[in-house]
């Protein structure tokens, strides 16, 4: 291009597609990014959530009655 011809310079020419599309996955990382923050847990956090369900899960069933029936979900209890 020769600058002499075209003083005030030309526009950069764009691609609107290209734009759209590269407009529209900016938006989708910043709505991942808030996600992630509100929602995101770290392996640490869930293996700590995990052993503590465990720990809860075994208390629970120390303190478990031997004599009560046990009745399979979606029966009704006896009578």
């Amino acid at each position: 291009m020769n600058p002499r011809r075209y003083p005030g310079g030309m526009a950069e020419i764009v691609n609107l597609n290209r734009a759209r599309k590269a407009r529209d996955r900016a938006a989708a990382e910043a709505k991942a990014a808030t996600n992630r923050a509100a929602h995101g847990r770290t392996r640490a956090e869930r293996a700590k959530d995990e052993a503590a369900k465990a720990q809860r899960d075994a208390l629970l069933d120390g303190a478990r009655l031997d004599d009560a029936p046990e009745v399979p979900p979606g029966d009704p209890p006896p009578r």
